[in-house]
């Protein structure tokens, strides 16, 4: 009886736990999508991105110019003229790969681009979110933009909308 009381308490005090826990879902992807100055953002990185992706391309042509030379003036060529042909266009090369890295590398100019124009927009949202929860009193709040984290929501608790609103307001 004693055992059969303390399961009852236990199995009680984990539905009574469970059923106090207060969420709600939002989507980024979609807050994202409807504030203007992402958008901005977003067409200042692709025509950044184009611009250097133009660049690092020009000089790969460059590379690929020289090896075509190298080949055609190969025969004709004397091994100490070869070797430095060849020198010079594996430094071209060299060089071309490293600002390929330094603009769209990890932790490159595009990121950090990114994170300049982008990081505020983000911080506004989880400030948002932030004071929603809050207020609310909501427990965790689900992210369902990557259709990773959530299987199944109910579409009443899709508080994206109310945070859209908040950021606008300001």
């Amino acid at each position: 009886m004693k055992k059969l009381f303390i399961t009852a308490v236990i199995l009680l005090s984990t539905v009574v736990s469970t059923m106090a826990q207060r969420y709600c879902v939002i989507d980024t992807k979609y807050i994202l999508e409807n504030i203007p100055e992402y958008k901005e953002a977003q067409k200042q990185l692709d025509a950044i991105a184009e611009q250097w992706q133009k660049e690092i391309d020009t000089k790969f042509q460059e590379v690929d110019k020289m090896y075509k030379s190298y080949q055609a003036e190969q025969v004709m060529l004397t091994d100490e003229l070869k070797k430095k042909r060849e020198d010079e266009i594996v430094v071209k090369e060299k060089d071309a790969k490293e600002l390929q890295k330094k603009r769209f590398g990890y932790e490159g100019d595009l990121f950090k681009k990114r994170e300049e124009l982008v990081k505020p927009i983000q911080d506004k949202i989880y400030n948002a979110v932030q004071k929603l929860a809050a207020s609310r009193m909501y427990d965790f709040v689900l992210d369902k933009s990557n259709g990773i984290t959530v299987i199944y929501y109910d579409p009443k608790l899709d508080k994206s909308d109310e945070i859209l609103k908040s950021i606008n307001a300001k």
